[in-house]
């Protein structure tokens, strides 16, 4: 059975995955760097160098071409549940975590990460930042709330662990 993280950027999801799959025996999969591997390039080279739809694509025939009757955990950029039928496609061959977390805590998150390599948010300022997440945020909750189950992403890698696997 496949195990996937979703959630918006900054939620948690590249944290929680190893951990997880480590205390349940199981393979992780990174969705952004798998796509990373086969490319030979960085998300924000594919989107700079393609475009956005060109990724979409990509990252859709990736996700769907792992094979559902292989256990392992999966993290899944932001947006992947949004496009394409990738949320369905999760639905149907898998259980789905939504890490859900207020656009405050994302922002502080993202504000200590590399956001130069994150095409949606590269310069921006951190009050525009928090303007982005919450209005990006809003637009994305309607497919994130399809998932099996929503955890708290605010609370720190243990708890969301415990919570994982109840």
């Amino acid at each position: 059975m496949l195990l996937f993280l979703i959630g918006y950027m900054g939620s948690g999801k590249s944290s929680l995955g190893p951990a997880l799959a480590e205390r349940l025996g199981l393979p992780f999969v990174d969705l952004d760097k798998e796509i990373e591997t086969k490319e030979g390039r960085s998300i924000a080279a594919i989107f700079k160098e393609e475009g956005e739809d060109y990724f979409r694509a990509l990252e859709a025939n990736t996700l769907q071409s792992f094979d559902p009757h292989v256990p392992m955990v999966i993290a899944t950029g932001g947006g992947a549940p949004c496009f394409h039928n990738n949320m369905d496609w999760m639905l149907d061959n898998g259980i789905v975590f939504y890490l859900s977390c207020s656009p405050e805590i994302i922002r502080d998150r993202l504000l200590e990460t590399e956001m130069n390599q994150r095409p949606l948010i590269r310069n921006k300022s951190e009050q525009e930042l928090l303007a982005f997440i919450t209005q990006h945020l809003k637009e994305r909750e309607i497919f994130y709330q399809k998932a099996h189950f929503t955890i708290d992403g605010n609370a720190n890698l243990e708890s969301l662990m415990e919570d994982v696997a109840k």
